[in-house]
């Protein structure tokens, strides 16, 4: 069953699939570029890496998002431990 089951749904996404890649010649010569006339400084800086650059653009946002993450969570556990939480020695209350 799980046989059937599978071929069907691969049918199904390659009839959903085959009338866009028929169409996609119109679509190939979209050109996506962000409007940086209003931008300056660091958002500036940011759209003008995605206009030049895809590639670039993805691998900055994977290096500063984790680096952000980081940032904020480790921000957020300084204050949590002025404030008195101590997230280090967890007594399990449940027990």
């Amino acid at each position: 069953m799980l046989k059937y089951f599978s071929r069907l749904l691969g049918l199904i996404t390659v009839l959903l699939l085959l009338p866009a890649q028929l169409f996609a010649k119109d679509a190939s010569m979209l050109v996506l570029v962000a409007d940086t006339r209003k931008f300056t400084g660091l958002e500036g800086w940011w759209a003008n890496l995605y206009n030049e650059s895809h590639l670039t653009f993805a691998l900055a946002t994977v290096v500063i998002i984790p680096l952000v993450g980081v940032i904020l969570g480790s921000l957020a556990d300084v204050v949590m431990s002025r404030l008195g939480i101590d997230l280090k020695h967890r007594a399990l209350a449940e027990h």
